[in-house]
C-alpha cells in the first residue's frame, strides 16, 4: 500500500484493501483477518488508523467483531460488496463515460462497439 502522498485517508486505503482481498476470495466468509496491531506493523501504520479502517468495514457490515476472538468476514460479505462496487462502478465510470459519449455525438451503439472492440487485456 503507497500511504505517502495518498489522495485519500490511509484508513480508507486499508478498508479497501481488505475488501478487495474478501472480494477476489482471499479472505473467505468466516475466516479472521488480521488484528489492528498485526495491520498497523505490516503496513507500518498507526493502530488506530488500522482500527478506524476495520472499523469502518464492521459499520459497513462487511465484518462481524466476534468478542474475544477478533474480527471475521462476515457472511455475505463478498456479495454485499459485490453489489456496493457495482453500484459505484455504474457511478464513478459508466455516468462519466455515457457523458463524455454525448459531448462528443456518438451514440449508444457507437459506444457499445468501442467497448466490443477494445482490445482485451491478455492474462
Amino acid at each position: 500500500m503507497d500511504v505517502i502522498g495518498a489522495e485519500r485517508p490511509i484508513f480508507v486505503e486499508l478498508a479497501d484493501r481488505i475488501a478487495d482481498d474478501i472480494l477476489g476470495g482471499l479472505l473467505e466468509e468466516d475466516t479472521q483477518v488480521p488484528s489492528t496491531n498485526e495491520l498497523a506493523a505490516f503496513y507500518r501504520i498507526n493502530p488506530a488508523t488500522a482500527g478506524k479502517a476495520l472499523n469502518r468495514l464492521v459499520d459497513s457490515g462487511v465484518l462481524i467483531k466476534r468478542r474475544g476472538l477478533g474480527m471475521f468476514v462476515a457472511p455475505g460479505a463478498q456479495q454485499s460488496l459485490r453489489q456496493a462496487r457495482h453500484a459505484a462502478f455504474a457511478d464513478e465510470y459508466v455516468r462519466p463515460l455515457l457523458e463524455e459519449a454525448r459531448r462528443l455525438g456518438l451514440t449508444a451503439d457507437q459506444v457499445t462497439d468501442l467497448i466490443h472492440h477494445y482490445p482485451q487485456e491478455q492474462k
